[in-house]
């Protein structure tokens, strides 16, 4: 059977999300409430969105285009970062809101796997609306990335929309990262899913896997039996679903199968941040030059171990 989403189209990737100023604080010893704990305490340039398209840029896509939302207090910063990837930004400036921020909060004691808790303030991103698209944003573009962070607030929800209701006029793919098991469950899964109704591309967690396949809850998914009957279920909704796994690596379904699975690669972990968006960025750059699913699946890996040695959730330029 033939690849759903055409492989090798080329073009632009264009991403629309967030742009995000990241808190990220590494503790080595357990939180002790109402005093101090020591962390290693660094501001970097993040942003579910934002941290794709700087990954893809660095697995070879060679146009990169992002569409985000900031304020102006950090505005400048943020084009710089994102074009020093190798980014083109369309950074839309907010007048009142200040560029939202998270912050990051990582175990980096033994035995904390380099687990991150985000306190998450979104700011201007979510602020995103109709105002600031174009179906002209879409010219020379192959492939169409949405942030699912834009799907949680109602002026963003109509962006991402808009633009893939275009996307799909022109044929061009689009995938959605639906970004965040918690803000998924407070928004609630069946308007999630009517929203991203056409996406040819979903790439869930497996957290956000068993909520949007109905599996229950947000525990761990206890077996690849279970992981594999979520996401082949889902697939019959959406041609191709892309589970990330973290240390358990990825696999993706088709058609109501599961068609591709690899495992992670080794890593010293230092910070988590980000290792999702990285692995989603290295896959759309390998599909939209011509990889198959599993080549693909393994290129995702590779950037998610390189992402979690790293602190902060950007490749390094």
């Amino acid at each position: 059977m033939g690849e759903v989403v055409t492989s090798g189209r080329g073009g632009a990737l264009l991403v629309v999300g967030d742009a995000i100023t990241d808190i990220v604080a590494r503790h080595g010893t357990p939180l002790v409430p109402g005093t101090d704990t020591t962390a290693a305490i660094r501001t970097v340039p993040g942003g579910a969105g934002a941290n794709v398209a700087c990954w893809a840029a660095s697995w070879g896509c060679r146009d990169v285009r992002f569409l985000g939302r900031v304020g102006a207090d950090s505005a400048a910063w943020h084009e710089e970062a994102l074009t020093r990837a190798g980014v083109r930004p369309r950074l839309v400036v907010d007048p009142e809101a200040p560029t939202g921020t998270v912050i990051c909060v990582v175990d980096g004691g033994d035995g904390g796997g380099a687990e991150r808790t985000f306190l998450t303030d979104s700011g201007a991103s979510l602020r995103l609306s109709v105002a600031d698209w174009s179906p002209a944003l879409l010219d020379g573009v192959g492939w169409l990335h949405l942030s699912g962070y834009l799907f949680f607030a109602r002026p963003s929800r109509a962006v991402a929309e808009a633009a893939l209701a275009a996307a799909r006029a022109r044929g061009v793919p689009v995938s959605v990262d639906p970004a965040s098991a918690g803000f998924l469950a407070e928004l609630g899964v069946e308007r999630f899913l009517a929203a991203v109704d056409g996406v040819d591309v979903l790439l869930p967690s497996e957290g956000e896997l068993r909520l949007l396949a109905g599996a229950g809850g947000l525990a761990e998914v206890a077996d690849a039996g279970g992981l594999a009957e979520a996401a082949a279920k889902l697939s019959r909704q959406f041609p191709v679903v892309v589970v990330k796994r973290g240390a358990a690596g990825a696999l993706a379904a088709r058609d109501g199968e599961v068609r591709a699975e690899v495992p992670a690669l080794p890593a010293a972990a230092r910070d988590s941040t980000g290792a999702g968006d990285a692995f989603t960025g290295a896959f759309l750059a390998s599909r939209l030059y011509g990889a198959g699913l599993c080549e693909a699946l393994a290129e995702g890996c590779r950037a998610g171990a390189r992402a979690v040695e790293l602190v902060g959730g950007r490749p390094p330029v």
